[in-house]
C-alpha cells in the first residue's frame, strides 16, 4: 500500500488534524427479524410485520435466528476480523416511543466480532487501511413519523427487531474522501458477501459519523456524533459542515460540547439532537432471557471456506491476469453484477490466442465502463438492465479487434443494438458497415486523393507537417468512414515521407 497522509486544515493558530471514526448499521439480509419469525420485507403497510416478541408484549421471549449469526460471522471474516466463539446480547435501555420494550438487545462487551480492517482505495495508486473495531449484531427499532399530523406522531414496528450488524471503524480516518470511501467499499464487501443489500436509500446502510479536531499529535479531542445518515453524499456533506463548525469553536477559544446531532440534507448542517450518552447511561446488561451465544469452531471454518471471491481479490485477480488499470479494475468489483457482466464478457473470448484475448478484453473494459455505462446512467438502468448482452459486447470487440469495422462505427453500432436487440454482426451486414482494410484499395484511393490535391502535396513536401492530417481525413471521406485508419496512416507515410 503507497503511504498516505490526510492534509491538515490550517487555522488562524495552526494547523488542525480531523479524526473521525464511523458506527455504520447494515441490516443484515435474511427473511426473518433478529429474534422473531416477522417478516422483514421492505415496503409493507404500516404494522403488518409485527411479532408479539417485536412489540413487547410481556412474556414474549426472544429466540435467536441462526440465518442472522451466520451472516455475522461471513461479514467478519469479509473484514478480516476475529471471530469470537463466546459473545453475549445485552439490554441497552433507553425510552423511545418507536421502543416497545424500552430496551434494545445489543452485545457490548462481548461482541461476534472482534478487530479486523478494511482496505479503501483513495485515488489510483493509493490505498489505505482502516481498522474494524468490532461487529456486534443487534435489533433496530420502529420509525416514528411527526408530518402526518399537526398534532401526533405515528409509530411503525414494521422494522423494530430487525437485525443490524453495528460495523464500528478505529479513529483512523482523516478526511471526508476517506469517510466516503470506507463506507463504499464497505456496501461493495457486504453485497459481495450478499449479507446486506446496502440500499441506503431504504435505510438498509447507514451510518454514525463521529468528527473530532486536534493539534497534530496530540490527544483525541472531543467529538460529536452525527446520527443516521443514509447516503455517502451526504456523509461528506455533513464531514465538511461539522469540521468548519468545530473549527470555528477552537480557533475562538472556546471548547466543543460531547453531543448528538442530526444532519439536515436541506439546508447542508447539522443541528444539536442531545447531548451524548455514554455507555453507563444505558445502564447495560445480560439480557436474562437469552444465554451466551458459543460458536463451535467448525461453524465458522465451514462458512469460511464457503465464502464467494472477495472485491480486493477479484481485483487483483483482474490486475494481474489482465492488465487493467487499477481505477478500471476498481469499478468492475465495485458492484457484484458489474462483476458478472464482466466475466461472462471474458468467456465469450475462451479459446482465442492468449495475445488477442488479452487484447480483446481490455478493449470490452473501456467499451463496458465507458459507453455502456453512458447508456445505463441516461435511461437510469442498472447493469442487469442493460439492452446489452455481454455477448453483444464481446461481439463487437472481435469487430472492431479484427480490423471489421472501426472504433467509430462501431460506436454507432453499439447504438444499434441498443435501440433494436440485434448482434453487432447482423448489423455490420445489413449496413454494409465492414471496415475496408484491403491495403491494395486502400492504396488506390489514397493514391486518388494525393492525386486530386497537388497544391496541398507540394505544401506538405515544402514542411507544412500538419497536412498529413488533411490527408488521412481526405481518405476516410473517400472510403465513406470506412477506411481502416491505420492501414491508411500506414501507407500515407510511405507516400509522404518527411
Amino acid at each position: 500500500m503507497t503511504s498516505y497522509k490526510a492534509p491538515l486544515i490550517e487555522g488562524i493558530t495552526g494547523p488542525w488534524e480531523v479524526v473521525i471514526g464511523l458506527e455504520v448499521h447494515a441490516q443484515v439480509k435474511s427473511n426473518a427479524k433478529l429474534f422473531s419469525g416477522a417478516s422483514t420485507d421492505f415496503g409493507a403497510e404500516p404494522n403488518t410485520q409485527v411479532s408479539l416478541v417485536d412489540a413487547g408484549f410481556p412474556g414474549m421471549l426472544p429466540v435467536i435466528n441462526t440465518v442472522c449469526v451466520d451472516q455475522a460471522i461471513r461479514t467478519g471474516l469479509g473484514l478480516h476480523a476475529d471471530i469470537n466463539l463466546y459473545s453475549v446480547f445485552d439490554r441497552k435501555n433507553y425510552f423511545y416511543a418507536d421502543l416497545p420494550t424500552g430496551y434494545q438487545i445489543s452485545q457490548f462487551h462481548h461482541p461476534i466480532v472482534g478487530q479486523g480492517y478494511l482496505d479503501v482505495d483513495l485515488d489510483e495508486n493509493t490505498t489505505k487501511r482502516i481498522g474494524i473495531t468490532r461487529l456486534h449484531l443487534e435489533q433496530d427499532a420502529g420509525k416514528s413519523t411527526h408530518d402526518l399530523h399537526p398534532s401526533r406522531s405515528y409509530i411503525d414496528l414494521n422494522r423494530a427487531g430487525v437485525a443490524l450488524m453495528e460495523i464500528v471503524s478505529e479513529p483512523d480516518i482523516r478526511s471526508k474522501d476517506e469517510a466516503m470511501a470506507f463506507v463504499r467499499k464497505l456496501r461493495t464487501l457486504v453485497r459481495c458477501l450478499d449479507t446486506c443489500d446496502g440500499n441506503m436509500e431504504q435505510g438498509s446502510l447507514r451510518a454514525d459519523v463521529n468528527v473530532s479536531l486536534r493539534r497534530p499529535g496530540e490527544e483525541l479531542g472531543t467529538r460529536a456524533e452525527i446520527k443516521n445518515i443514509n447516503s455517502i453524499r451526504f456523509i461528506g456533506q455533513a464531514i465538511d459542515y461539522e469540521v468548519s463548525r468545530q473549527l470555528g469553536i477552537l480557533e475562538g477559544g472556546e471548547n466543543v460540547i460531547q453531543e448528538t446531532r442530526l444532519f439536515d440534507p436541506g439546508q447542508g448542517i447539522t443541528r444539536s439532537m442531545r447531548s451524548k450518552e455514554e455507555a453507563h447511561d444505558y445502564r447495560y446488561f445480560p439480557d436474562p432471557d437469552l444465554p451466551p451465544l458459543r460458536l463451535d469452531p467448525k461453524r465458522v471454518e465451514n462458512i469460511k471456506a464457503h465464502l464467494p471471491e472477495l472485491p480486493d481479490a477479484k481485483k487483483m485477480r483482474f490486475l494481474e491476469s489482465f492488465g487493467l488499470r487499477p481505477y478500471d479494475a476498481s469499478v468492475l468489483v465495485s458492484e457484484n453484477d458489474i462483476a458478472r457482466y464482466f466475466e461472462d464478457t471474458l468467456d465469450c473470448f475462451a479459446g482465442e490466442p492468449d495475445g488477442d484475448r488479452i487484447a480483446m478484453i481490455r478493449l470490452a473494459t473501456n467499451w463496458i465502463i465507458v459507453e455502456l455505462f453512458g447508456y445505463l446512467k441516461k435511461e437510469s438502468l442498472k447493469i442487469n438492465q442493460s439492452k446489452v448482452s455481454p455477448q453483444h459486447i464481446a461481439e463487437l470487440v472481435r469487430l472492431i479487434h479484427k480490423g471489421m469495422i472501426s472504433g467509430k462505427i462501431a460506436k454507432d453500432v453499439l447504438l444499434d443494438i441498443w435501440e433494436t436487440g440485434k448482434g453487432p454482426e447482423q448489423i455490420v451486414d445489413e449496413k454494409g458497415l465492414k471496415q475496408v482494410s484491403d491495403p491494395a484499395e486502400i492504396e488506390k484511393i489514397i493514391d486518388a486523393v494525393l492525386a486530386a490535391n497537388p497544391e496541398k502535396r507540394d505544401q506538405y513536401n515544402k514542411g507544412k507537417e500538419k497536412l498529413f492530417g488533411f490527408f488521412v481525413g481526405q481518405s476516410m471521406k473517400a472510403t465513406k468512414g470506412q477506411g481502416n485508419p491505420g492501414l491508411i496512416n500506414e501507407i500515407l507515410k510511405k507516400k509522404l515521407p518527411l
